[in-house]
This record gives structure tokens, C-alpha cells and sequence, in this order.
């Protein structure tokens, strides 16, 4: 079967091309309003290729804001398990334009790999979907998948995902799964098969300090009423203790530890200090003491300074006790912690380093957003394994995770299903940058990684899923 799927996959690589050429062209900019109607056309061109792939059922659902796209394929067996994947159609904004090499819409092949915006992240990778459900079909002999399908690509993911939740909600009858596929993700290098295991939260805020009621003469008052500009800077420096721990009392109290085995599996990610330095245009690491680069990237939460400032900015010299300063702060959150719960720990923190004299306001940007994991031993996840695994002649994936933040959380508590990531982007491919590029090779292990997936999952069945 593996080398039935892979000459399928190999005789059909061209209309996989064909499609991703013509779908790459429309500029579906979600968070520029003049791309609007490009980003309906979007949906409407990935609706239509599901109904030429065979799915029975395909709807866009509108929102507030941009559509997403819903498609459904049930299986011929009613015990089968359901799988719902999740992507989206949207791309980002393009700019600075005068970094692209190549027009960012007129995709072009350049030996191995593909440029254009949007070729990786993420339409690049719902396209493989599309032919390793066909590769599924032609080497089964059957006409429905052997698991029941369910699509539901949004178009909102890249500004933000502002009426994701709202839609879960609204369609909920619709969208129940036995485990969720995230391909919004990506590998750690060609040769080396992994797969996300986890996605960090986030709650980001900016602290606003007010004393005096205007802009006081230093000289005069200096020294002798309290100084918003300080209490920021004494703020942001109280966050960390010399180890690089975030001082906020609570912060760690429901930090979910990793374990020996996912420990052991993250020392087996190569890691090159001097090329991540050079990325990064950075001299030196820094973190959290006792844990690795990577462990402090995916499985440790953060606090950042994002921005500070206050009262005089110009040129030269203006001698005041600022009547105003703030400090934009972001919270990376890792499993079992809550938003909620963070919040309200900033707050206190906050109000604790907020002198007399001085009031202090924190403006929230938005609810925040909840961390997600892959356990390791989750069956959906051997599942996954084993489909990696066979598209790239492997022996063992590698667990990985993603620094970033995303919607899959809100997901799946909606859900309440196990999830799984199969991406196959690589750290290179420029997403949200210039000169954006998905590597061919990789959509077409990805297609094969598909085709096995939903056989992997029909032989564990709904109980096996589920447990």
C-alpha cells in the first residue's frame, strides 16, 4: 500500500501544481480590508476544489468578517470515527514589497521549491490534503474515505481569528469529531519527521502609569513626587529574578512539566546554537535557567517586554518628571495554564509594584489566548506517528513545540476531541516574510502522510480514538 499511495502521489504531483499555481493568485489578505472580496474569492476557489475532489457536501459559512470554508465526506462504514481538519485559506500581508524577489502572486517554481505568498502557510498544505484524499480513494478502491471528513478551513487565522470562536458556537451540531488534524504547522528540517505537540497561549496587555497631572520641571519637583517613567521601569524589571523566572506569584502553579520521555525526545532535535543566533541577529541566548533553548521556545512560559515609553522622546535634553509611561507586556502560556488565571495574577502583580501617588490601568488585549498539547502516548498521536513515519521511511518522529499561538485551543475545547498536527513547512520556508517558499517534495509527503492517516485512524476506530 505505501508504494501505491506514493506512485499515485507521484503520477498526480502535476494537478496538485496546477492548482496551487491558480488558488496562489488570489491576493486573500484577511487583515486588508481592500483584499475583501479577494478573500471571498479565496473561499469559493477552495470550496470548489473540494467538490471536484468528490466531498458530497461543501458550504461557506459567512461570519462578521471573512467566510469559512466547511466540507464534509461521510464514510460508507457509520462506525467509523470522524476527523475533522483544520486550516485556513487566508495569507498574510505582503509587505515590504520591495524585499520580494518574485511577485508575491505570480507563484514561481525555483528548482526544489515553490515562492509565492501563502504557498506554506497555509494553502500550500490544505492542497496536499486534497491529493492524499485521492491517493486514499485510488489505492482503497473505495468511493468514500474510510473516516468520515469534515473540512473546516477559516479565513481569518492570519489577523487574528476575531470571529472563530463565535462560529464554533454558531455551528456546533455540525462540526462533532473524534479528533481533530491541525496542518497549520510544520517539520524540523527535509530529513527529519516530526510532528507539533504543543502550541503556547497568550495574554498580552499594556500597564499605563499616571502621576502628576502634567509634565512637572525636574529641578523643582524632582526627588520629591512620585515618577511614572520609574515605576514602569522598576515594573518591567521586577518581571524576571536573575535566572530568568518570571517573578509573578502564581505563575507557575499550573505549569504542566514535561515529562522524562518528551525531555529525552526534545534532546534529540538537532539544535545549532550559531545558526539560531544568526537568525535571530542576536550575540547571546537567554531564558529561563535549567532548561534548553528549545524546552524554553515550546514548553516554558515567557514573559515579555513588548514595548515601554514615557514622557520626553525627541532630541536632546527636556528635564521632566513625565506626567504619563507605560509598558506593553505578552504572556507565552504552556499547558494546563489559563488566561483567566493569569490575568488576574498580573493584576495583583501590578497593583503590588504600583506606587503611591500613581495609578496604574492595564488595557487587555482581548480575552487571551489558551495554551494546547499533544500527549505522546495519545493513541490519535501513535496514529499520526505511524502515518509520518511511512511517507518518509522512518523509523520515529520527533515531537516538537510551537512557540506561537493560534486558534487550535479554542478548537478544541469546543470539540473536546484529541488533536494532532500533521504540517510539513519547514523553518526556513519565510512564512509571514518576503520571499515565501514551500518546498515540493514536502507537499508531496505530506499528501502521503494524509492518505495514510485516515487509514491509521479507521483500524483504531471510534473507541480506540476516543478510549
Amino acid at each position: 500500500m505505501t508504494n501505491d499511495v506514493r506512485a499515485y502521489v507521484t503520477d498526480h504531483s502535476a494537478e496538485l501544481l496546477a492548482d496551487l499555481d491558480d488558488w496562489l493568485r488570489i491576493p486573500g489578505i484577511s487583515a486588508q480590508p481592500e483584499h475583501r472580496d479577494d478573500v471571498i474569492r479565496s473561499a469559493e476557489w477552495f470550496a470548489d476544489a473540494c467538490r471536484r475532489t468528490g466531498f458530497p457536501t461543501v458550504e461557506i459559512w459567512p461570519t462578521a468578517g471573512m467566510p469559512t470554508v466547511y466540507a464534509e465526506w461521510p464514510s460508507a462504514d457509520p462506525d467509523a470515527p470522524t476527523v475533522l481538519v483544520y486550516g485556513h485559506h487566508d495569507v498574510q500581508p505582503v509587505d515590504p514589497i520591495e524585499l520580494w524577489n518574485t511577485d508575491p502572486f505570480d507563484p514561481t517554481i525555483d528548482g526544489p521549491v515553490l515562492r509565492a505568498r501563502g504557498a506554506s502557510d497555509d494553502k500550500g498544505q490544505m492542497l496536499f490534503h486534497l491529493l492524499g484524499i485521492r491517493a486514499h480513494l485510488a489505492v482503497t478502491g473505495a468511493q468514500a474515505p474510510a473516516v468520515t471528513l469534515k473540512f473546516l478551513i477559516e479565513g481569518e487565522e492570519e489577523s487574528g481569528s476575531p470571529h472563530f470562536e463565535p462560529l464554533l458556537a454558531e455551528r456546533r451540531d455540525r462540526l462533532d469529531c473524534d479528533v481533530i488534524v491541525i496542518t497549520d504547522t510544520g517539520m524540523l528540517a527535509e530529513d527529519i519527521p516530526s510532528a507539533v505537540t504543543g502550541m503556547r497561549g497568550m495574554v498580552s496587555a499594556e500597564v499605563s502609569f499616571h502621576g502628576p497631572d502634567l509634565d512637572l520641571h525636574s529641578g523643582v519637583f524632582g526627588g520629591a513626587v512620585p515618577n511614572p517613567a520609574d515605576a514602569t521601569a522598576r515594573l518591567a524589571a521586577a518581571l524576571h529574578d536573575a535566572d530568568g523566572r518570571v517573578q509573578i506569584p502564581g505563575f507557575y502553579d499550573d505549569v504542566l512539566e514535561l515529562t522524562d520521555r518528551e525531555r529525552e525526545l526534545l534532546a534529540k532535535v538537532p539544535f545549532d546554537q550559531e545558526r539560531f543566533l544568526a537568525t535571530s541577529k542576536s550575540r547571546a541566548l537567554a531564558g529561563e535557567a535549567g532548561y534548553s533553548t528549545l524546552e524554553r521556545l515550546g514548553a516554558r512560559p515567557t514573559a515579555e517586554v513588548n514595548g515601554i515609553g514615557g514622557g520626553y522622546q525627541g532630541p536632546g535634553a527636556k528635564t521632566i518628571v513625565p506626567s504619563d509611561a507605560f509598558v506593553k507586556l505578552s504572556f507565552r502560556l504552556v499547558a494546563n495554564q489559563r488566561p483567566a488565571a493569569i490575568r488576574s495574577a498580573i493584576e495583583a502583580f501590578v497593583a503590588e509594584h504600583t506606587p503611591t501617588g500613581i495609578s496604574s490601568r492595564i488595557t487587555w488585549e482581548g480575552e487571551g489566548v489558551a495554551p494546547c498539547l499533544v500527549p505522546i502516548d495519545n493513541p490519535a498521536y501513535q496514529a499520526l506517528s505511524n502515518a509520518i513515519c511511512t511517507a518518509f521511511d522512518a523509523e520515529l518522529i520527533l515531537p516538537t513545540r510551537e512557540g506561537g499561538s493560534g486558534p487550535e485551543a479554542a478548537l478544541q475545547k469546543s470539540l473536546e476531541a484529541p488533536m494532532v498536527f500533521l504540517g510539513v513547512g519547514l523553518p526556513d520556508d519565510q512564512i509571514h516574510a518576503p520571499n515565501e517558499k514551500v518546498t515540493l517534495s514536502m507537499l508531496y509527503k505530506g499528501a502521503e502522510a494524509a492518505a495514510h492517516l485516515w487509514r491509521e485512524f479507521a483500524e483504531l476506530g471510534r473507541k480506540g480514538l476516543t478510549g
